[in-house]
């Protein structure tokens, strides 16, 4: 299964780099605001989102607290050309962000952070369908238990 990537940047020629780079290992959306973002969120499933900080209209991190009821599943990234602690602190606090990589990103660096979040985000979708199974074995049990108490 090839994995897919939201990158989410008001520099169009970041979105081009990113495309251009991981085009041939992921399927990659891009979108230039955090609104496009929300769009792409609403048709695609969405594996890895990495999106930039600093927006004009909404940060990286309000973006991603915006959509974190609605899509929680998707591991989140910020990638930034900026240090700023607070908006790190937010970040993992408001967030939930997995990495937090700043710009010019290293290809290869970028590439095993995505790799270890699309591993992340299987083994979480995995846990969630084990815990299902689970839950429903056990209803099934405790039905045949009550089943052979009355009888």
């Amino acid at each position: 299964m090839t994995a897919n990537i939201l990158y989410v940047d008001d520099e169009p020629h970041n979105l081009s780099a990113f495309a251009a780079t991981f085009r041939r290992m992921y399927k990659v959306f891009t979108a230039e605001s955090a609104e496009d973002g929300r769009k792409i969120l609403d048709t695609e499933d969405i594996q890895v989102i990495i999106t930039d900080q600093r927006m004009p209209k909404t940060t990286g991190v309000e973006f991603l607290a915006s959509i974190l009821e609605k899509y929680p599943e998707p591991i989140r990234m910020i990638l930034t050309g900026y240090t700023d602690i607070d908006a790190v602190i937010d970040a993992i606090n408001k967030g939930q962000v997995y990495r937090y990589i700043q710009k010019p990103w290293m290809e290869e660096d970028l590439r095993i952070n995505i790799d270890k979040a699309i591993e992340i985000y299987t083994l979480r979708k995995e846990n969630r369908e084990l815990t299902e199974k689970l839950l429903i074995a056990n209803q099934q049990l405790e039905f045949i238990a009550r089943q052979n108490l009355l009888s």
